[in-house]
């Protein structure tokens, strides 16, 4: 299935039926008086977030939602039904803009969070509302209104506590493969992935993150190119971020895997300041093709290199994803920082 994490649709609300003038007429009821019901109410239209979807490509050819509308008050008392409501279900995680302001509108991140898109049309009143002593046969009744429309974009942002990050082929995706039970793409070329991958991530018998992995990371990406640069959004939503360097391809070269991985953490600057500000650790990777005496000093060397021009106190960690050296040490590390960062956040809600 293609992933579509983008869509523009229009929705109708229902517009209200029309009230209606009309009069009994009964045997042996001499002027019955005024008997027009209401119309009924339009449809309104929601959104709905669902976790059993995990994609908007339901929404990719499919472009115009409308609501029912209610129907016209009939005679005999009879008000109109009021039409059907519409609720449109989008992944969790969505964000639901208008298209015409960039308004952000909500922002679904709950299993089953229902807001309203647009509200349907008032039906009309019958003639039976319009009666008094002064007008005993009335004819005045009201049209129903129309109900509102918009021009809706949603943006699929995935929900995950860790994010992995780094140039095409890093070993992201093996990684995610070593620790999690996700199975995406893994080639021994550039721009493997194509859409972000999901990873539940054990780290004991009740503890548990997700982890997510996106497309390569190249220099240029905050202004297009390659293609890391459309899902970034989804490393937004994130506590912390992983950077995954590869130190086997351009060993011994440490100037140019320092200068790699300055590009990638200007990248972030240049897209988001927020995104550039989250905590970032350093998981260096493939250590199990360096040569093995020569492995701790290359490593050391590579390390102050990378703290040199950040923070002083990134964690960083040498694994294999391949070989899961290391990384048992690393899901450990990011789950106790997780239940951390969630404890606080718990405290100052309460």
């Amino acid at each position: 299935m293609k992933f579509v994490d983008e869509a523009v649709i229009e929705v109708f609300a229902g517009n209200g039926g029309d009230g209606v003038a009309a009069f009994r007429r009964e045997k042996f009821v001499p002027k019955g008086g005024p008997s027009g019901g209401d119309g009924g109410r339009g449809g309104t239209v929601f959104v709905r977030a669902s976790r059993n979807l995990n994609t908007l490509i339901d929404y990719r050819y499919k472009r115009i939602f409308k609501a029912k509308n209610g129907e016209n008050g009939q005679g005999k008392d009879c008000y109109g039904k009021s039409g059907d409501d519409l609720c449109i279900e989008v992944p969790m995680g969505t964000n639901v803009y208008d298209d015409i302001t960039g308004e952000l509108i909500f922002d679904l991140k709950e299993d089953g969070q229902t807001e309203e898109l647009c509200k349907g049309g008032q039906g009309g009143l019958g003639n039976i509302h319009f009666k008094s002593s002064i007008n005993r046969a009335p004819r005045q009744f009201t049209h129903g209104t129309a109900g509102e429309n918009r021009k809706i974009r949603f943006e699929l942002s995935v929900l995950a506590d860790v994010g992995l990050l780094g140039l095409p082929n890093a070993g992201k995706s093996t990684l995610i493969r070593s620790v999690s039970a996700a199975k995406p793409k893994v080639a021994d070329y550039p721009f493997t992935t194509l859409q972000p991958n999901l990873g539940v991530v054990r780290s004991g018998i009740n503890s548990s993150f997700v982890m997510a992995d996106i497309p390569g990371l190249i220099s240029g990406a905050a202004e297009g190119a390659g293609l890391g640069h459309q899902f970034l959004k989804h490393l937004q939503r994130t506590k912390l971020l992983v950077h995954v360097i590869d130190v086997a391809s351009d060993y011994p070269n440490i100037d140019k895997i320092t200068q790699d991985a300055f590009a990638i953490r200007d990248e972030l600057k240049k897209y988001d300041p927020q995104l550039h500000q989250k905590p970032r650790w350093i998981a260096l990777n493939k250590i199990d093709l360096l040569p093995p005496d020569e492995i701790n000093e290359y490593l050391d060397e590579l390390s102050v290199r990378l703290r040199h021009k950040d923070n002083s106190t990134t964690p960083i960690f040498c694994i294999s994803s391949i070989s899961s050296i290391g990384t048992k040490d690393l899901t450990d590390s990011l789950m106790r920082h997780i239940e951390k960062e969630n404890k606080k956040q718990d405290e100052t809600e309460t």
